[in-house]
């Protein structure tokens, strides 16, 4: 069965907002590109009355009294929380734009992102999305993409993540900010051309190699600069262990799936009760990665409601996804918690708060983040 939820109780959760309100992310120029389509989101939803009952069948966590033990040259992850490979302790993620038009797919190696972002990339053509690709361990990618353009979101959006952002053009709307000393680290249009018998913008990929050369040839760091931010970008729970979301709050909701108003490509997210796991579909059907036929998996899934601005009549637009005290929800293990966000600064972290005003806590694990806009808040469906 699917429900919405309405407008009400989320005042309940505004003093979570206790960071200042700033602008909206700023525009400005660089390089042309096309003009893509992307589905438009908004959604005040939660209940304002008593709290949903969730029951949710789960795999039991690894949880014991004794403290996880990390092995010999291993690292929690600052973008999942897991163990990783010391080696790559200060290498920097990298952030790749994926086109996410039909005649892109399927794409290819889009399972080893720790994080995947989906957010609209134009007003115009049915508000088509686009994916932006957070990876820690880039040295492991053999072909990621198709690449595109990017836009000023995702320039903000990287940013947190001191992560170099790989992509090919984009809106003169893009100069102002890689004008900017933290955004400099960009690669644009220097990857791979791949005959997969497709038109020349659906074959750009990033192929085993191509980073390292790129990131020589144009003198960047490889390691986290100064514009880094510390710890972990998520407040995770102890690796072994697990948030249960029905159990720690009043407030929580069934969530065993998501549809988002992404009308063009019809993106949703279901919950696999084996595997504690959200699945990701789109285009009417589940999606795989070609590179290993593996689906495109998440431990945690935040949806955040966040306004726009359109900077042209080509339909290019930034999210004002600077700010404080707007909705969002958190999704783990098939139950719904609502909450805020808040981001202070260009290069500030994205926090979640409960209504208690306490950062939010989430599961180990990769995650899936949806802007979705404000005019289509209230579309957002759960099952």
């Amino acid at each position: 069965m699917f429900r919405t939820y309405g407008k009400r109780a989320i005042a309940t959760i505004l003093s979570a907002a206790m960071l200042v309100t700033l602008a909206a992310c700023g525009s400005t120029p660089e390089g042309g590109d096309d003009s893509e389509s992307s589905s438009g989101v908004s959604f005040e939803q939660i209940t304002d009355t008593a709290t949903e009952e969730t029951s949710v069948e789960e795999e039991a966590p690894v949880d014991t009294d004794e403290p996880y033990v990390l092995p010999e040259g291993m690292y929690f992850s600052e973008l999942t929380g897991e163990p990783i490979s010391e080696d790559i302790n200060d290498q920097r993620p990298i952030a790749a734009m994926v086109d996410n038009e039909i005649t892109a797919l399927p794409h290819f190696d889009t399972t080893k992102a720790d994080v995947v972002y989906e957010l609209m990339n134009s007003t115009k053509n049915d508000r088509i999305t686009r994916l932006m690709c957070v990876v820690k361990d880039w040295g492991s990618i053999d072909q990621l993409g198709s690449i595109r353009s990017t836009r000023p979101t995702n320039i903000l959006l990287a940013s947190e993540w001191n992560a170099i952002l790989c992509h090919d053009g984009g809106p003169y709307h893009n100069d102002a900010y890689f004008a900017k000393d933290w955004a400099k680290d960009h690669i644009s249009g220097y990857f791979s051309r791949v005959d997969n018998g497709k038109s020349r913008e659906f074959t750009e990929y990033i192929l085993n190699g191509d980073l390292e050369s790129d990131i020589e040839r144009f003198g960047i760091s490889a390691t986290y600069n100064q514009y880094a931010n510390e710890g972990s970008h998520f407040n995770f729970v102890e690796y072994g262990k697990e948030i249960k979301l029905d159990e720690k709050y009043d407030r929580s909701y069934t969530a065993n799936g998501v549809i988002l108003p992404f009308t063009h490509n019809s993106s949703k997210l279901v919950y696999n009760a084996e595997t504690g796991l959200y699945e990701y579909y789109e285009y009417g059907d589940q999606y795989f990665d070609a590179a290993n036929e593996q689906p495109l998996t998440f431990k945690n899934v935040i949806l955040q409601k966040c306004s726009f601005a359109q900077l042209d009549e080509n339909g290019y637009l930034i999210y004002n996804c600077i700010g404080s005290g707007e909705y969002a929800w958190y999704l783990t293990n098939g139950v719904a918690k609502d909450c805020t966000w808040a981001k202070t600064s260009e290069t500030g972290v994205t926090k979640f708060y409960d209504e208690n005003g306490e950062e939010l806590q989430i599961n180990t694990g990769k995650t899936y983040i949806a802007l979705v806009p404000d005019d289509t808040w209230d579309k957002v469906i759960f099952e």
